[in-house]
């Protein structure tokens, strides 16, 4: 069994010597570890850190493309490298690596297809109260969204494995850890957690400049990340929000009028019309998202037989006659084409 360690890596000379130094060299039911460095576009010494610490493997962007598209690209070098488990850490020695072998454990198992740390935030010396409520809450939320009751949604040391990378597709580019799980948890992969202790700061995160920053662009991920799956609960919930303030114009008019008041009404009848029109349109757009959401549940079918061709998952003799038919097409057009 092949383990990937990546490590995405932004600047990270100071701190990456400590990260690879402390990656175990050999783990109870693993074979093979190899370590992939994914370089988000360093500008400082942290490939040569790597090489001096025996690194062979990477990936590079030229610039800085975020932390979501680094999970990305290092997901699939790591299944091109054959990997059966894949672990992801940081750059920046937040985790301790040494955890790595009781990460990967429930895994090998066969108890669970993905794995995420617990840091404890309430332990993290470097947290401060709004921080450590806020991740609380965002774990809830995620929690709710995905069917799942992780205590640290957002801790990014993690271990999938090769069948769970078969199945996940990260669209968001800020960070993939909140869209992941939520992918997991509709897809019914086992998720569990360990609690770990992080080690001490060693610098400012560098994945936003603020909590308030972080706060909205995690926001953003959650609630993209739910319209794709449950798009009828969010646009329900917001066509019986208007539908009943729209219709309380109406109602106070009709009581009015049944009082005697021959009062002009008009302005807050229109206000009434207009939320009853938004309701109207809440219940249209939940039904085209719900559509969405099974022509994405196909192709992402699609997609997961794509990835298992192309990683070897799937022999040509198990393929299906479609694919060979097209295969065979494809074949005539080039010949007709030369």
């Amino acid at each position: 069994m092949r383990l990937v360690v990546q490590v995405p890596c932004l600047n990270e000379e100071d701190t990456l010597g400590m990260v690879l130094s402390s990656i175990p060299k050999q783990i109870d039911g693993i074979d093979e570890i190899v370590v992939l460095i994914i370089d988000d576009g360093s500008t400082d010494r942290t490939i040569d850190v790597a090489k001096e610490h025996g690194v062979t493997h990477f990936v590079r962007h030229a610039r800085n493309r975020g932390l979501g598209r680094s999970f990305h690209d290092g997901v699939q070098r790591a299944l091109e490298l054959g990997a059966d488990i894949v672990v992801n850490t940081d750059g920046d020695n937040q985790y301790p690596q040494e955890r790595i072998a009781d990460l990967v454990q429930p895994i090998i198992a066969g108890e669970a297809d993905i794995v995420i740390a617990d840091r404890q935030v309430h332990l993290v010396e470097h947290f401060s109260g709004p921080k450590v409520l806020l991740q609380k809450l965002g774990s809830r939320i995620v929690n709710k969204a995905a069917g799942t009751t992780l205590p640290d949604a957002a801790s990014g040391f993690r271990a999938y494995s090769r069948d769970s990378l078969m199945l996940l597709n990260t669209i968001t580019r800020f960070s993939y850890c909140m869209e992941t799980i939520i992918q997991a948890g509709n897809k019914k992969l086992a998720i569990t957690s360990i609690p770990i202790r992080t080690n001490p700061k060693t610098r400012e995160s560098r994945l936003f400049k603020s909590t308030y920053q972080h706060v909205l662009k995690s926001a953003g991920a959650i609630i993209r990340a739910y319209i794709m799956y449950k798009p009828y609960v969010i646009f329900s919930a917001l066509a019986v929000l208007f539908g009943v303030l729209g219709s309380l114009p109406f109602v106070r008019y009709a009581v009015l009028q049944v009082n005697g008041d021959d009062g002009n009404h008009l302005q807050s009848l229109l206000v009434g019309a207009v939320l009853l029109v938004m309701s109207f349109m809440s219940i249209i757009i939940g039904i085209v998202g719900d559509l969405l959401r099974t022509n994405r549940a196909l192709i992402e079918d699609s997609l997961e037989h794509t990835k298992k061709m192309r990683f070897g998952m799937i022999s040509p003799a198990e393929q299906s006659p479609v694919d060979v038919s097209e295969r065979a097409v494809t074949r005539s057009r080039s010949r007709r084409a030369g």
